[in-house]
């Protein structure tokens, strides 16, 4: 069932585990993350890179918007990273209700500037927008950011971006890197927390879960982390499968091939499900309540609002 990211999030919080947000580029990866959230009863969200947007268009938005729709468990449909005001508009205008603002590259008045005007243009619009403080490190669909200009999340400054900006969630920077870890990985969760502790009850989001240890996921869940995204170790399995059956021969026609990858895809996502605590928890997005934010833009903030506080 197509969902409401604010309603996959708020749930993940409250009920204290997190989802996964899966990139994908082809009807390969949207089966895989389909297949494996239904049977782990899970939720998920079907992520696009601005990359895959502009390879796929609109026919790849709309299979995702199907595929969500017609899967049994809640599934959210999201434009990853995007520090395009066109390429939001596009994502707006072909039925995504789920956006996320990067102006993290930009200097801080900038990027308040740009995610205030991207989140007025989504709220419009009925949709949710992440945005980011401070800057990860590391490779993710041919970008890179070199370790010197990274920035750690400031807890004071995202409060005060946060309130300016009037965005939905927020991605933290705490030492997590896009791609693979080179080292072991060392996220400040002292600052974590501490974000935690000022924006209240605020989604927090951590980019580049590819390679974090079981122990730094859960501890993340608990000082409220509740998406996770995931690319790198998805896109390798497809890799590597793909290789593996040409060097080989043992994928000998097309759709051997297709179905191959699916497979490898779905066993990577199935395995972060049950790290990040979502396998089985499809049934807490159920109800009305669940039913008014899953359909997100249908509804006023005030009407959600006052059903809350009667409920």
């Amino acid at each position: 069932m197509l969902t409401s990211t604010r309603e996959l999030l708020e749930t993940a919080r409250r009920n204290v585990y997190a989802i996964g947000a899966f990139n994908i580029y082809n009807l390969e990866g949207v089966k895989a993350v389909v297949m494996a959230a239904e049977a782990e009863n899970s939720p998920a969200m079907l992520q696009l890179h601005p990359s895959a947007l502009s390879y796929g268009g609109f026919p790849l938005v709309a299979l995702c918007l199907e595929a969500a729709r017609s899967s049994t468990v809640p599934i959210s449909v999201h434009l990853d990273h995007s520090t395009s005001a066109d390429d939001i508009r596009m994502a707006l205008t072909s039925g995504m209700t789920s956006i996320m603002a990067d102006g993290s590259h930009l200097p801080y008045e900038q990027n308040l500037e740009f995610t205030r005007e991207m989140t007025r243009l989504a709220h419009q619009k009925g949709a949710v927008v992440e945005a980011e403080i401070g800057r990860i490190s590391g490779t993710e669909d041919g970008l890179t950011v070199a370790e010197k200009a990274a920035k750690m999340t400031d807890p004071a400054q995202a409060v005060e971006f946060v309130k300016a900006t009037k965005v939905d969630s927020l991605a933290v920077t705490i030492g997590n890197v896009h791609g693979e870890y080179r080292t072991e990985p060392k996220l400040d969760f002292a600052r974590l927390e501490k974000i935690r502790r000022l924006l209240g009850n605020l989604p927090l989001v951590l980019h580049g879960a590819s390679g974090l240890p079981e122990s730094m996921i859960s501890r993340s869940i608990e000082l409220g982390v509740c998406k996770f995204n995931v690319n790198t170790e998805v896109r390798a399995a497809y890799m590597k499968t793909l290789k593996q059956g040409l060097c080989s021969s043992s994928l000998k026609d097309l759709l051997d091939s297709m179905g191959a990858t699916i497979e490898s895809m779905q066993s990577v996502i199935v395995e972060k499900m049950r790290l990040f605590g979502s396998s089985g928890k499809a049934h807490l997005h159920e109800g009305p309540y669940a039913d008014m934010l899953r359909f997100n833009g249908q509804f006023p903030e005030s009407e959600i609002l006052e059903f809350i506080v009667k409920n």
